[in-house]
């Protein structure tokens, strides 16, 4: 095996949000395995810090970034400092994402805000600016990651559902605006995980019938290794005995 065949994204910059744990942090783990550069941003600073540590054992450069992605302008803040790190950005990845599980009738605007803020207005502002560091660069993927909550719905969970569905939209929007300019851009739908994200909201699920994050990010970096010429514009990824989607 050649080095380009182990490190099939040596050169490559990635910034991921929410990869201080669960997906986020398996996808860096993926994509730093890889040969990619990493930042990764996240609220949890000490747990962000240490795995970011973790990732140069591979060799590839790995900063991290603590801020709330629900603040507009932490968005480039964040892509500011992948070009001030890397020179570039070749990859973003949009996987943070929070809930309020509640309720419309007791759902404060601040909690909307909060969510609405998190999963669809900061993925918004990240592809933006990530999208005009692509076009200087000539290329770029960009990484949605919705949920079967895209798809489906179910009580008391209003704004995430909204978030998500937004989110699956913007996805295809800017597949559909940015293609022109060499920049791929793909949604992930992917079913329930073994994450805190999950089982703490949903602490009745069984967590044998969900699916590792490592093997979504997996699934993942297989698209991200498609030739130059294609695009996935929508993935799912599904546990294969969870059976509530479909």
């Amino acid at each position: 095996m050649t080095r380009e065949e182990h490190f099939p994204l040596q050169g490559k910059a990635a910034l991921v949000t929410g990869a201080a744990s669960g997906l986020g942090a398996a996808l860096a783990q993926r994509l730093a395995a890889s040969g990619a550069d990493i930042l990764g941003v996240d609220l949890q600073e000490a747990r962000l810090v240490d795995h970011m540590a973790g990732l140069r054992r591979h060799g590839v450069q790995a900063h991290a970034l603590s801020v709330d992605i629900a603040d507009p302008a932490s968005a480039g803040q964040a892509v500011r400092q992948a070009l001030d790190h890397f020179g570039r950005l070749d990859i973003l990845v949009n996987n943070a994402g929070t809930d309020v599980t509640l309720p419309i009738s007791e759902m404060l605007e601040a909690d909307w805000m909060r969510v609405v803020g998190t999963n669809l207005t900061a993925p918004f502002l990240l592809s933006k600016y990530a999208a005009d560091a692509m076009r200087r660069l000539g290329s770029g993927h960009i990484v949605n990651i919705a949920s079967t909550a895209a798809k489906r719905a179910w009580p008391n969970a209003s704004a995430y559902h909204a978030s998500k569905w937004g989110l699956l939209g913007l996805s295809h929007a800017l597949h559909a605006e940015l293609r022109a300019d060499n920049i791929r851009v793909t949604a992930v739908v992917a079913g329930g995980m073994r994450t805190p994200f999950l089982l703490e909201r949903f602490p009745e699920l069984d967590p044998s019938a969900l699916q590792d994050p490592q093997d979504v990010a997996e699934a993942i970096h297989s698209v991200l290794l498609l030739p130059p010429t294609t695009v996935v514009a929508e993935l799912t990824v599904l546990p294969l005995r969870e059976t509530s989607w479909p």
